[in-house]
């Protein structure tokens, strides 16, 4: 008798204790009584198998999308990114630039800073309803444009991930009236705080969405 082999690298999904008033209906009432422009969309890329991911953060009327390099997708590694970034941008900041975020199951609650001040609503999408969050998985082609589908991130730094969202974030985008995600971003949140996150805007000419950009 054979016995299926387990699979022991599965992550742990959100238990539903903790699910409770943060699913996606949730999130809409959230919308209706908090009408914000800056709605952030979660998600990870995959590399090679147990290799290291990308976590992406798409801010969907800005179209801008930013990017951390994770040794795994363990709950800690989204929980550090998300601390590394409220550093880059500071507590008040942090908030005013993401209100809410909508994500997966499967991502550990990180509301809350330590002293219990709040700095995030955050929501899961369905089971198996990724067009809930459709835009920032659109917005992944322009990830594979550069890293295609399995390639292994193992090779990649921070700062490659830093360059390539740059040259990404400095497409033009029709639905931008022609002008880049970082253009708008710059007169949303100011230079500084693009450049906290960091980010260059990159001439038109120069823009590169091929491999050899992380080379």
């Amino acid at each position: 008798m054979r016995y299926k082999k387990r699979n022991l690298t599965k992550e742990p999904k959100t238990s539903p204790r903790k699910k409770v008033g943060h699913h996606y209906k949730n999130f809409k009432e959230w919308l209706l009584q908090n009408p914000t422009e800056h709605i952030v969309q979660m998600d990870t890329v995959e590399g090679t198998k147990g290799g290291k991911v990308l976590l992406t953060l798409f801010w969907c009327e800005e179209k801008l999308m930013l990017a951390f390099l994770l040794d795994s997708k363990a709950m800690d590694n989204t929980v550090a990114a998300m601390n590394r970034l409220e550093d880059m941008l500071g507590d008040a900041l942090f908030n005013r630039m993401l209100p809410v975020i909508l994500t997966d199951d499967g991502t550990e609650l990180f509301e809350y800073r330590q002293d219990g001040t709040r700095r995030t609503h955050l929501f899961y999408c369905q089971p198996r309803c990724s067009d809930q969050k459709g835009v920032i998985e659109k917005n992944h082609e322009y990830i594979r444009y550069i890293v295609p589908h399995g390639t292994s991130l193992d090779g990649l730094t921070q700062e490659k991930v830093d360059l390539m969202m740059s040259h990404i974030n400095s497409t033009k985008r029709p639905g931008l009236g022609n002008r880049t995600p970082i253009e708008v971003a710059m007169e949303r949140f100011g230079t500084e705080t693009i450049r906290r996150m960091g980010l260059t805007l990159i001439p038109p000419d120069d823009v590169n969405l091929t491999a050899k950009l992380v080379k």
